[in-house]
């Protein structure tokens, strides 16, 4: 069992995250890296921009990390017992690229409600100062936030969506070695820079796991069990995978990436490339 601790627990309520969690070995976050690459060298822009998301359905690495006995137990220390898995995304930072994450919170414009859910973001590359680590803002998910919405160039985040005037002085950087994780409060203002490294910065956020009382008020996506029961049935239920980029996953995975973008750009004026 690895539930959370009583310090941990205190970090995360006070602060709104709590890092660093063990969570893989440092060869199961290689080999998830390698079934990544795999999976971009036979099907080229498949996962690229607008497709990061819910790549789990197609790969059974990431699937089985969505599903890890260590992270739910963590993610049950949080929400409790009943946990459904509604999305993730890739963040993939390649080497000198332009590409950064502004300061923003989730539960802005994921339409999750109420906020009883957390989203886990897993290393799967080291991920430090240098190659673009997550920052957050401690005590700033007592509030949601005004965003601007810059749609700016280098911006992986679908409206460049942006929380003004951060004091960075209080922002913390959240490094992280391969197969560790972090967990952050839905209201949490976070970011993270551009990668200044020679090698890619991939991180995986499993965004998110929520609480069967969770619904989504925006639109619809689907989800899975990963823990407990579900007697509130808000949420279609789609079943694992258990093959490597499989043609009926495919399928499913597009279905629900076509639910996604309708959520995330639900009454904003432009599109943007994520």
């Amino acid at each position: 069992m690895t539930y959370l601790n009583s310090n941990q627990l205190k970090q995360y309520n006070e602060e709104g995250y709590v890092a660093p969690l063990d969570v893989l070995t440092e060869e199961e976050a290689l080999a998830t890296r390698n079934e990544i690459e795999l999976i971009e060298k036979e099907m080229p822009n498949e996962i690229d921009k607008s497709g990061r998301y819910n790549v789990h359905l197609i790969s059974p690495k990431l699937d089985a990390i969505v599903h890890n006995s260590k992270i739910l137990d963590a993610v049950e220390s949080i929400i409790g017992k009943n946990i459904l898995v509604c999305s993730s995304t890739l963040f993939i930072k390649n080497p000198k690229q332009e590409g950064f994450v502004s300061y923003h919170q989730d539960a802005k414009y994921i339409g999750l409600e109420p906020h009883n859910w957390v989203t886990a973001w897993i290393a799967i590359t080291d991920s430090y100062e240098v190659n673009g680590c997550m920052r957050m803002w401690p005590k700033s998910h007592i509030e949601l936030k005004d965003h601007n919405e810059k749609f700016n160039e280098g911006n992986l985040l679908t409206r460049g969506q942006t929380v003004e005037e951060v004091p960075e002085k209080e922002v913390k950087s959240v490094e992280l070695k391969a197969g560790q994780m972090s967990l952050h409060h839905p209201r949490i203002v976070h970011g993270s820079g551009i990668n200044k490294s020679n090698d890619r910065r991939i991180g995986f956020a499993v965004q998110s796991y929520i609480g069967t009382n969770v619904k989504q008020t925006l639109g619809k996506n689907s989800v899975q069990i990963a823990r407990g029961e579900d007697k509130y049935n808000y949420h279609e239920v789609i079943n694992r995978t258990n093959a490597l980029m499989s043609e009926e996953n495919i399928l499913m995975r597009k279905k629900e990436n076509n639910y996604l973008q309708e959520i995330f750009y639900k009454g904003a004026k432009q599109k943007g490339s994520y």
